[in-house]
């Protein structure tokens, strides 16, 4: 989220330490262990966790050199109402965000996975989970888990100082992670794994390098395009997010009532705020490119876009406050727990290490790619230098899975952050592993299970229930 969205969290300055405790719902075992589940000292306040259940698992800070010490794995667990088919693993996006993104999307979850447990880890370096930055990213530090003010000094600091540290919060070491938790907390029953963005690369990497012990089937919800692209890496984030906005103004100019607003083509409309100084200036944050770019992610302020452009023209700026305002709020629903802001540093380093195919990225060709656009991204820019902060990749890298279990995609095609091509290919080149489906969702944007529950229930819920349930389109239009 941007720097205006943080502005408007406000974080709980409470942390959650788990000791011994008493054992699962399923009494997995007589004798209770340390890293046994308990109920969660948050569970009664806020109704999103009511009847959770907590646990702390400790793994190496590096599998490749377990002497180097330890980390702790926060995971929550929200039992089935009922009798339990078995366990289905959420595994958020990012690559900084926490398993708190999904609490409060449950209702989904349920009609889409009907009568399993739901296991929430936060992945290494995120949520309660340990961090990168563990001081300055405490939930009871000066900004709570974001960073703030002197606390991206000193935390940015740590990271060049403590170097070989901060190298182990690879996506290797949490796929090790998640295949840790997968067997340890694992029940009889079948096993769901669900990841989204970012967590349908470390499901992947997890399937390709320590997969779990039993895994029944895997649903991937915006996939990430191959890791070896050099067409959709995140440096030319910006080409994706322009094409998806141009292919809006292509269907407003394509409709006589859209066209009649403007008073013509949409296109036209939009080259015309980007180019006078004065209709930019009137955008929020002066850069409409950008400003429109963030209205793509959700498709009720991405439906506004043409009538935004007509008021602009027309003097009035109110409804862009409002579209601001309502695109702030949209972010801090999804950032209401303590542990909800995204690691800032994680970003930054997995960004750099595995996802930018142009280590080299100068500010001066991002601007020169972004005057072809009429909507960017600020990733590509972020980039920029970013590659000080790169661990090396390993063998991972690239890596396909060489066996997997039925899996579903789940994309819309109006993605402005993992294309629906993208997906495409890395479906193609997953078959080779097992069987694969793809399900295409009409109008939707990135997060399906978020911007489209309806479509993403009536993909996954008969993939779930009817092992020969053959997939369908859906459309949110």
């Amino acid at each position: 989220m941007g720097a205006g969205v943080r502005r408007t969290i406000s974080v709980l300055a409470a942390a959650l330490w788990f000791a011994a405790g008493c054992g699962s719902a399923q009494a997995r075992a007589a004798q209770p262990a340390s890293d046994d589940f308990k109920p969660c000292a948050d569970a009664a306040g806020d109704a999103a966790l009511a009847g959770s259940l907590c646990a702390r698992f400790s793994a190496p800070l590096s599998y490749a050199d377990p002497g180097r010490g330890q980390i702790d794995l926060f995971v929550r667990e929200f039992p089935a109402k009922g009798r339990s088919k078995g366990q289905v693993w959420l595994v958020a996006g990012g690559p900084g965000e926490s398993g708190a993104t999904f609490y409060s999307m449950l209702a989904t979850f349920r009609a889409a996975f009907p009568g399993y447990d739901l296991m929430v880890p936060d992945h290494r370096g995120t949520g309660f989970s340990t961090r990168l930055c563990p001081k300055e990213e405490a939930v009871d530090s000066e900004g709570g888990a974001a960073l703030q003010g002197a606390e991206w000094a000193t935390c940015f600091g740590s990271l060049e100082t403590e170097r070989e540290r901060a190298h182990a919060f690879t996506i290797t070491n949490a796929a090790q992670d998640l295949r840790r938790l997968v067997d340890r907390y694992g029940d009889r029953g079948k096993t769901w794994i669900y990841g989204v963005s970012y967590g349908t690369q470390l499901v992947l990497r997890t399937m390709a390098v320590a997969p779990p012990r039993k895994v029944d089937g895997i649903v991937l919800d915006s996939l990430v395009p191959p890791e070896t692209t050099q067409t959709w890496d995140l440096s030319r984030r910006s080409a994706v997010v322009d094409e998806v906005g141009r292919k809006l103004l292509a269907d407003c100019d394509a409709g006589p009532a859209c066209r009649e607003q403007l008073g013509g083509s949409a296109v036209a409309a939009m080259q015309a705020v980007v180019d006078d100084p004065k209709l930019a200036a009137a955008v929020p944050g002066g850069k409409p490119k950008l400003f429109f770019g963030a209205l793509l992610d959700f498709p009720e302020l991405r439906a506004r876009i043409p009538s935004l452009l007509a008021a602009l023209r027309a003097g009035d700026a109110a409804p862009l406050v409002q579209a601001e305002q309502d695109l702030e709020a949209l972010g801090a629903g999804l950032m209401r727990f303590p542990q909800s802001p995204s690691s800032i540093p994680l970003v930054a380093m997995i960004s750099a290490s595995e996802n930018n195919a142009r280590q080299g990225l100068t500010k001066a060709q991002v601007e020169a790619e972004a005057a072809n656009y009429l909507f960017v991204s600020p990733l590509a820019g972020q980039l920029v230098g970013a590659a000080s902060m790169a661990y090396p990749r390993d063998d991972a890298f690239g890596k396909p899975p060489a066996r997997l279990p039925r899996l579903l995609v789940v994309q819309g095609d109006m993605d402005p952050k993992t294309p629906y091509a993208g997906a495409e290919a890395h479906v193609e080149a997953l078959r080779a592993a097992g069987q694969v489906s793809l399900v295409k969702v009409g109008g939707a944007p990135h997060f399906v299970l978020f911007t489209a529950p309806d479509c993403f229930t009536r993909a996954v819920k008969p993939f779930v229930e009817k092992r020969r349930a053959k997939p369908k389109a859906c459309s949110i239009d």
